[in-house]
């Protein structure tokens, strides 16, 4: 594979999670967030963990198969490696990134990587949807949507988030995440995201979510989301939820 010359949002977090998946313009990138944020390998971290626990629990639900958007790069812990008797379709936009994944899971029969934007399901390619996603609109799924909302706007994350609850069958699950206003505190940080990235409180967040009706434990910090042990003290970067299909 040919270096790229851009940095990805994706490998600068395989970089922080201590992956080997990246390339010198990543770490630089990853370098210079960091002297305007602080250590960030901390705050991935435990955002990876809020996937494990959040697929390990929808896995727990009978769920056996995911589909995954802006899936980064599908090593350290991801979801094929969490619920490894699950089929899983990981799918971005970044065509360096999806190289790289399907290299990753060249030898693997339970998990694919495509284009997929979240934004249009029907740009999933139908045979790799039909092959990892088996049950897709007929069988309870589990959808992983990390890593996205905040690029997105109010109106295109809510029709999103609808598309994908019609599209889906009754019983399945969204795991979803949203930046805080913690960057704010750190303007020099906050202007590397560019003009995309939004911020949002818990309360601006939950009528997104629309029909999906979020578990017991709510919109919370990723830390808290059903923690094993006590909560990891870290920047309050992140809150999250899994939230369920209901009829209707």
């Amino acid at each position: 594979m040919v270096e790229p010359d851009q940095p990805s949002t994706a490998r600068m977090i395989d970089f922080w999670l201590g992956g080997t998946h990246h390339y010198p313009v990543d770490v630089a990138a990853a370098h210079a967030f960091e002297q305007a944020y602080g250590p960030c390998a901390p705050v991935f971290r435990a955002l990876r963990a809020f996937l494990g626990r959040a697929v390990r629990a929808i896995a727990a639900t009978g769920v056996d198969s995911f589909l995954v958007f802006g899936a980064g790069v599908p090593t350290m812990g991801n979801v094929h490696q969490v619920a490894p008797e699950a089929t899983v379709l990981y799918t971005d936009v970044d065509p360096v990134t999806i190289r790289l994944g399907q290299r990753l899971l060249a030898g693997s029969d339970r998990a694919g990587y495509g284009y997929g934007d979240a934004t249009d399901i029907g740009t999933i390619d139908p045979a790799l949807l039909h092959r990892f996603v088996p049950g897709w609109g007929r069988r309870p799924v589990g959808v992983v949507f990390l890593g996205l909302a905040a690029f997105l706007d109010d109106e295109t994350l809510a029709r999103t988030l609808d598309e994908l609850y019609r599209a889906s069958a009754v019983g399945s699950h969204l795991a979803i995440d949203f930046d805080t206003e913690e960057l704010a505190g750190h303007p020099e940080a906050l202007a590397m995201m560019g003009p995309a990235f939004r911020m949002r409180t818990p309360a601006a967040f939950a009528p997104l979510l629309g029909r999906w009706t979020p578990t017991s434990e709510g919109i919370v910090a990723v830390t808290h989301w059903r923690p094993d042990g006590a909560p990891e003290q870290v920047p309050d970067a992140f809150h999250g939820a899994v939230a369920v299909r209901s009829a209707g």
